[in-house]
């Protein structure tokens, strides 16, 4: 307790009513803004109305969790971030949920962090991001074998798409598997309003996939011309609730961001392709696509392919600057603990894209790193990767994970290679 700045409870209670009168207000009300991760310059501040928000994220909240009285609720994200305010704090205790918040790192004592906690407060519902499963993934099963995780009955994934090789980990190692009734993964991609997820009971799962769009939700694939298609952009046709309505203090970028690519439709900012059945597979932000001799090609795709191989534990892909092709693929690499980075794993990597995707995506450079730098929410900066990549000097790095070892641009540089070789 500092004098002057701290004070205690009790002390700035006393005197106060015990009961204050509500104060009516709007639905169309503007929430406050919510911090949407910055993978670019700045953090952007994304303005919702009050009861669109909340009738958004309580419903997402019940619907995809199974939410039950007895439940004890954990998503893991960072509360400054979207997926914390929604997630963390709005939803849960709009829905009246046991919620728990953990603000640290997940291998600080020791790598098995996060299942301590899991088997400490009995958590009944998982929330993470990919980018931690696949980290989990790095360390090894010797972690969350340690703990008693048998109250688990529901494990989620947000933020980006995952790969079905991390989905698949989750699933069985965390999940306990087939046999078990923590099976169930839920797999969504955007914050307060999660437009593809599988729900509870109802959805047939496909590992990798967001399966179908939440009740409500009116999505599609589309063209370069606006025309339904298997494989393109994805857009969302009509108004749902929980919809953001502007950019904080930036309104014409928030029309030329969203509203702009087609008329009167919301573009996502993702690309997507659809399968036989319909479901629908989230390729990532369509400005993380590569244009390699005039053909389109998916850092998720290479990057799910890298992660496919037995000695990778994350992988992230950029395009740098090529003078023949217009952009090359750099693969930055991490391999899973007791695999060494070596020119021969290498060649293998390269192989294995090539083989899994086509000679196209094949890297022309592997570049093998402890780390890869993040955000505080757990995503890549593929910027910053780029920067190191082509040799530039790093950009702000404000947003930029650190971990106690140093400057955030000595981590990012870091992330320079082990090996590196064209």
């Amino acid at each position: 307790m500092q004098s002057g700045r701290d004070i205690w409870w009790d002390d700035f209670v006393k005197g106060a009513a015990a009961h204050l009168p509500g104060r009516a207000d709007g639905l169309g009300g503007s929430a406050v803004p919510a911090l949407y991760v910055g993978v670019d310059r700045q953090p952007k501040g994304i303005i919702h109305t009050t009861g669109g928000y909340l009738t958004g994220v309580a419903a997402t909240h019940r619907w995809i969790f199974d939410l039950r009285d007895e439940d004890v609720y954990w998503c893991t994200a960072d509360i400054g971030w979207v997926t914390g305010h929604s997630y963390i704090v709005y939803g849960p205790l709009a829905n009246g949920a046991t919620t728990l918040m953990y603000e640290g790192t997940p291998d600080h004592p020791d790598k098995d962090r996060f299942w301590r906690i899991v088997e400490k407060y009995g958590v009944t519902i998982c929330y993470t991001a990919p980018t931690a499963i696949r980290t989990f993934m790095k360390w090894g099963e010797e972690y969350p074998k340690r703990c008693d995780l048998s109250s688990l009955r529901l494990l989620g994934s947000v933020g980006e798409p995952i790969n079905p090789e991390a989905w698949v980990w989750y699933w069985k190692v965390i999940g306990g598997g087939p046999l078990s009734r923590r099976g169930h993964v839920v797999a969504d991609r955007d914050g307060p309003h999660p437009h593809h997820t599988p729900l509870p009971a109802l959805t047939v799962l496909k590992p990798g996939s967001a399966t179908l769009p939440f009740p409500g939700i009116d999505a599609e694939v589309l063209d370069e011309k606006g025309k339904p298609a298997k494989a393109g952009y994805l857009v969302l046709r009509k108004p749902w609730p929980g919809m953001l309505r502007g950019i904080w203090g930036d309104p014409d970028r928030f029309v030329k961001q969203y509203w702009s690519k087609y008329d009167n439709i919301y573009f996502t900012g993702d690309g997507a392709k659809r399968d036989e059945d319909g479901y629908f597979w989230l390729l990532g932000r369509v400005d993380d696509v590569m244009n390699v001799s005039g053909h389109r090609v998916s850092t998720m795709e290479v990057e799910s392919a890298l992660v496919d191989h037995k000695s990778v534990a994350e992988a992230a892909v950029i395009g740098k600057t090529h003078d023949i092709k217009g952009q090359a693929i750099a693969a930055f690499v991490t391999v899973k603990s007791g695999v060494e980075g070596s020119p021969q794993l290498m060649d293998e990597l390269k192989a294995h894209v090539a083989k899994k995707i086509g000679a196209l995506a094949r890297p022309d450079d592997v570049i093998f790193s402890a780390e890869l730098p993040k955000t505080r929410s757990g995503k890549i900066m593929r910027r910053l990767l780029r920067d190191i990549a082509e040799g530039r000097a790093l950009g702000d790095t404000t947003t930029l994970r650190t971990n106690g070892c140093g400057s955030a641009e000595d981590q990012v540089r870091g992330a320079g290679g082990l090996v590196a070789g064209s």
